[in-house]
C-alpha cells in the first residue's frame, strides 16, 4: 500500500496516484533532479543498523535495466549515490529486501542471490568504485556498477584485460581495413568505368531506382573498406547490393546522386536542385536485415548534453531552468558511451548518432517557439535523458523489440514506458516515401552545415524500408551533400523513412563492422579514414571504438539477435 512504512521509513510502492504524481513531476517546469525526469520508477527504502539508509530506485521497471541506489541520513540527505545496471532485464530481477537484514535481492535461472555491497570498510561497492572498470561487476558478477572512467592508458588497459577475458574470450583484435589511402577532407568521387552487367537486382533490400538495365549499370571504383564480395578489384555497379564476407545480413552499396531515376531526382517532393560537386559525390550505403539484429543506442560521456542549446532565443527559456527539462546534466547517472559487456559479444556494428546538443535546437523558423526551441530528445535503457519532442525525426526501439522511425506526437508518448531506446535529430529527410517538407528550407529545417557554414558538407543519415518481406536498416555516408541530395538518394533506394545523423568529420559519421573469424576479432570501417579514431593496446591489438574503450560522442551499435549464431 502506497505509504506503508518499513522500520519508520516509506516503501514507495506504485499506486495509480503516486503514478500520477510522478507524471506531474515530470511535466512541471522547474528545476529537477535526473530520477523527477522518469515518471515510472518505482523507489524502495529501508533502514541500516547503523543509522543510514539505503534507497533502491528502478528508473523504468518495465525496461528493468538501470537502477540507482543511494545511500541517505535518516533525515534524507544523500550520502552516495551508484548508478547499477541490470545486464540481463528479461531474465533476472533486482530488488531491495526489507524484511530482517536488508540486502539487495538478484534472481534469475541460477538461482537466487543476496548481497549489501555497502557494508564493511571494504563494502564492495567502493571496491568497485576503484576498479577503473567502466562496468564494475557486483553480487556475485550479476550486477555491474558503472564507473565513470577517462580514457586513460591505465583505464584503457584494464578494460581490454577485463572485456578479453570476460566477453572476448580470448580473442585478439586485428584491424581489417581495406582500400586506398584516403584524406578524410576530401570529397569522394569516381568516373564510370565500363558497364559489366555485374551484380544482381534482387539482394539485400532492393537495388536503387535507375533508369538503366542492369547490364548498363555505370561501375565505378569505390573507397568503399568494407569486406564485400561479388565485385571485381572493388568496382561497384552503382545502386546494387553487395553481401558482406562474415557478416551473414549485411550489405554495402554505393551510388552518385546524377545516375539515380529521372523519376526521383525530379518526382514527388521539393528538394533543390543538386549542383554539379554533390550531384557526382560518391555515397555508400549499408543495409541491416533486422530480421537478424538488434537496434541499440547510448549516449557519450559528454554528448549530446542535458543543458539549454545556444541557438533558441533568450526569451523562450522559463526563468531558472538549468536546460529544456529542468536538468543540465545526468549526475549521478554515469553516461559512457560504450557498448555494456553484456552485449559486446553480438555486437556487429557500430555507428555514432546525432548532433551534439548545441546544435540540437532550433534558431529559425517556427520550431524555435516550440517546446523552448524543440531540443532533440533521448532515451537509453528507459531512462529519458532529455525528453522527447512532438515534430522531430525520431528511431526508436521497444521493450519487446518492436522498432521504428517517424515523426514523433503527442499521442506517441503513449509509448513512452515501453521505449528501451530512442534517439531524435531534425526533421525527416524522407517522410511516406518522399522528401520531407523541411529538406529545402536551411534555416527552419536546422540543417547545419560545415565550420565555413556552407549547407555542402561530409554527412551521414539513416533510414528504414521494407523489402523482400523484411524491414532493413540502411546507414547512408554523403562524401560531400545538402540535405536535397541525401533526400533523393534515400528516396531512390525506396526508403519509406530517412532522417539525419551528424556531419562534417569522419569520427562523426563513423561506421564500424565487427566480424569474428578463427579467434579473431576483425574491425572493418566503411572508409578508410575511419580507423584513424581506434586506439591500441600495448600488445598492438586495436581496440575499436565504442566495443573496448569509452567515447564522448552518441551511437548505435546492432547486436546479434538471441539464438542465431555469429
Amino acid at each position: 500500500m502506497a505509504g506503508a512504512l518499513i522500520g519508520g521509513i516509506p516503501a514507495l510502492a506504485q499506486t495509480a496516484e503516486e503514478l500520477e504524481a510522478q507524471w506531474a513531476t515530470y511535466e512541471e517546469v522547474r528545476p529537477k533532479a535526473i530520477h523527477e525526469l522518469q515518471p515510472f520508477r518505482e523507489e524502495v527504502a529501508a533502514p541500516l543498523k547503523d543509522g543510514r539508509v539505503v534507497r533502491l530506485i528502478s528508473l523504468n521497471p518495465a525496461v528493468n535495466s538501470w537502477f540507482l541506489l543511494r545511500l541517505e541520513t535518516a533525515e534524507g540527505k544523500v550520502q552516495d549515490s551508484y548508478h547499477l545496471e541490470n545486464p540481463n532485464p528479461t531474465g533476472q530481477t533486482l530488488r531491495l529486501y526489507t524484511e530482517g537484514r536488508t540486502a539487495l535481492v538478484v534472481e534469475n535461472a541460477d538461482g537466487t542471490l543476496r548481497c549489501a555491497p555497502w557494508l564493511g570498510t571494504g563494502a564492495s561497492l567502493s571496491v568497485a568504485r576503484k576498479t577503473g572498470l567502466p562496468f564494475a561487476p557486483l553480487c556475485g558478477d550479476r550486477i555491474y556498477l558503472r564507473n565513470q572512467v577517462s580514457g586513460s592508458r591505465s583505464n584503457l588497459e584494464a578494460t581490454t584485460e577485463f572485456l578479453r577475458e570476460n566477453v572476448w574470450g580470448g580473442e585478439s583484435i586485428v584491424n581489417f581495413v581495406k582500400g586506398t589511402f584516403f584524406r578524410d577532407s576530401e570529397m569522394t568521387t569516381s568516373e564510370a568505368l565500363e558497364a559489366n552487367g555485374q551484380g544482381r537486382l534482387d539482394l539485400g533490400p532492393g537495388a536503387a531506382t535507375m533508369d538503366y538495365a542492369l547490364e548498363d549499370r555505370p561501375v565505378v571504383r569505390t573507397y568503399n573498406a568494407l569486406g564485400f564480395e561479388g565485385a571485381d578489384n572493388k568496382n561497384m555497379t552503382m545502386g546494387l547490393w553487395y553481401p558482406i564476407a562474415g557478416a551473414e545480413g549485411v550489405y554495402t552499396s554505393t551510388i552518385q546522386p546524377r545516375h539515380l531515376a529521372q523519376e526521383v531526382l525530379k518526382g514527388e517532393g521539393k528538394t533543390n536542385w543538386l549542383d554539379g560537386v554533390e550531384s557526382r559525390a560518391n555515397a555508400q550505403f549499408v543495409a541491416f536485415d533486422l530480421s537478424r539484429f538488434d537496434i541499440n543506442y547510448a549516449v557519450g560521456t559528454a554528448h549530446p548534453g542535458l543543458e539549454w542549446s545556444p541557438r533558441p532565443p533568450w526569451d523562450v527559456r522559463p526563468r531558472g531552468m538549468p536546460g529544456p527539462d529542468g536538468v543540465s546534466n545526468a549526475k549521478p547517472l554515469v553516461r559512457l558511451g560504450m557498448i555494456p559487456p553484456q552485449m559486446a559479444d553480438r555486437a556487429v556494428a557500430v555507428f555514432t548518432g546525432g548532433f551534439k546538443r548545441q546544435h540540437s535546437a532550433f534558431k529559425w523558423g517556427e520550431y524555435i517557439r516550440l517546446n523552448y526551441g524543440s531540443h532533440y530528445g533521448f532515451i537509453e535503457h528507459g531512462v529519458i535523458l532529455s525528453k522527447l519532442q512532438p515534430r522531430l525525426s525520431t528511431i526508436y526501439v521497444l521493450t519487446d523489440g518492436t522498432y521504428g522511425m517517424k515523426t514523433w506526437t503527442e499521442e506517441d508518448n503513449e509509448m513512452l514506458p515501453r521505449i528501451r531506446f530512442a534517439r531524435q535529430n531534425g526533421v525527416p529527410l524522407v517522410e511516406d516515401g518522399i522528401p520531407g517538407p523541411l529538406v529545402p528550407h536551411w534555416g527552419p529545417g536546422n540543417w547545419s552545415g560545415s565550420a565555413e557554414a556552407k549547407l555542402r558538407t561530409l554527412r551521414a543519415g539513416a533510414c528504414m524500408k521494407e523489402a523482400n518481406g523484411k524491414q532493413w536498416l540502411i546507414y547512408g555516408w554523403f562524401s560531400t551533400a545538402t540535405p536535397s541530395a541525401m533526400a533523393r538518394a534515400f528516396q531512390g533506394y525506396g526508403c519509406d523513412y530517412a532522417m539525419l545523423l551528424d556531419m562534417n568529420a569522419m569520427e562523426h559519421t563513423h561506421l564500424a563492422l565487427f566480424t569474428r573469424n578463427e579467434g579473431s576479432l576483425h574491425v572493418e570501417h566503411l572508409m578508410p579514414g575511419m580507423a584513424a579514431i581506434e586506439k591500441r593496446a600495448r600488445s598492438g591489438d586495436v581496440i575499436p571504438r565504442y566495443l573496448g574503450f569509452v567515447d564522448n560522442r552518441d551511437f548505435f551499435y546492432l547486436t546479434l539477435k538471441e539464438g542465431l549464431d555469429p
